[in-house]
């Protein structure tokens, strides 16, 4: 018999996460501060939006500005239709996906060209700013909400753009390197962790 490949067991998992299991206990959602603070609570949120900052910081260049702005708008689109309850397929496996895959692009160094990037990063932005967008409740002002998410993960951009940053300046590249990875390898625990609940 031949053994599991990796990335079929990792995919199984994936596919098998269900929305009930990682965005449970956010608490109040009903203001600008309860926006802001849902991308520091969850775990698969913090670690992709920093991980867009370091892909962008590592890639340099029009990258810098522009695969932050495409996560931040499509975020914001897609917390629109989270809001508005129209339904998107996969949202929690896009998610998790989008963790795996954007640790995998700054452990590897990859370097589309800018375009291509943003198309993916948007992609991901799009499930991310989903699934802010549904835990709104009716009464609450999703203006003011979604403004506190959008400038939250501006924020943790910003920051894995100073990672890479700091990390060239000490002269340490492949400290970014190595985050991408941990990331990628906490994308996959997250996936095994769903699957199996």
């Amino acid at each position: 018999m031949k053994p599991t490949s990796p990335f079929l067991t990792l995919l199984v998992a994936v596919m098998m996460t269900t929305a009930a299991e990682a965005h449970t206990g956010i608490g109040s959602t009903s203001a600008f501060a309860a926006g802001f603070m849902h991308p520091l609570t969850g775990l698969d949120h913090m670690l992709a939006m920093v991980a867009v900052g370091l892909w962008a910081g590592s890639r340099g260049g029009a990258a810098l500005w522009v695969w932050p702005a495409s996560f931040v708008g499509v975020m914001v689109v897609g917390g629109i239709l989270g809001m508005s309850g129209l339904a998107l397929p996969f949202v929690e496996q896009g998610i998790l996906a989008s963790v795996l895959l954007l640790g995998l692009a700054v452990a590897l160094a990859a370097r589309p060209n800018v375009a291509v990037g943003a198309t993916l990063i948007a992609l991901a932005a799009l499930f991310h700013g989903h699934a802010h967008g549904t835990v709104v409740p009716a009464n609450a002002s999703g203006a003011a909400y979604a403004m506190g998410f959008a400038i939250s993960t501006a924020a943790l951009h910003l920051f894995g753009i100073a990672v890479t940053i700091l990390a060239a300046r000490l002269t340490v590249p492949a400290a970014v390197r190595t985050a991408g990875a941990l990331t990628a390898a906490a994308g996959l625990v997250l996936a095994m962790a769903g699957g199996l609940a």
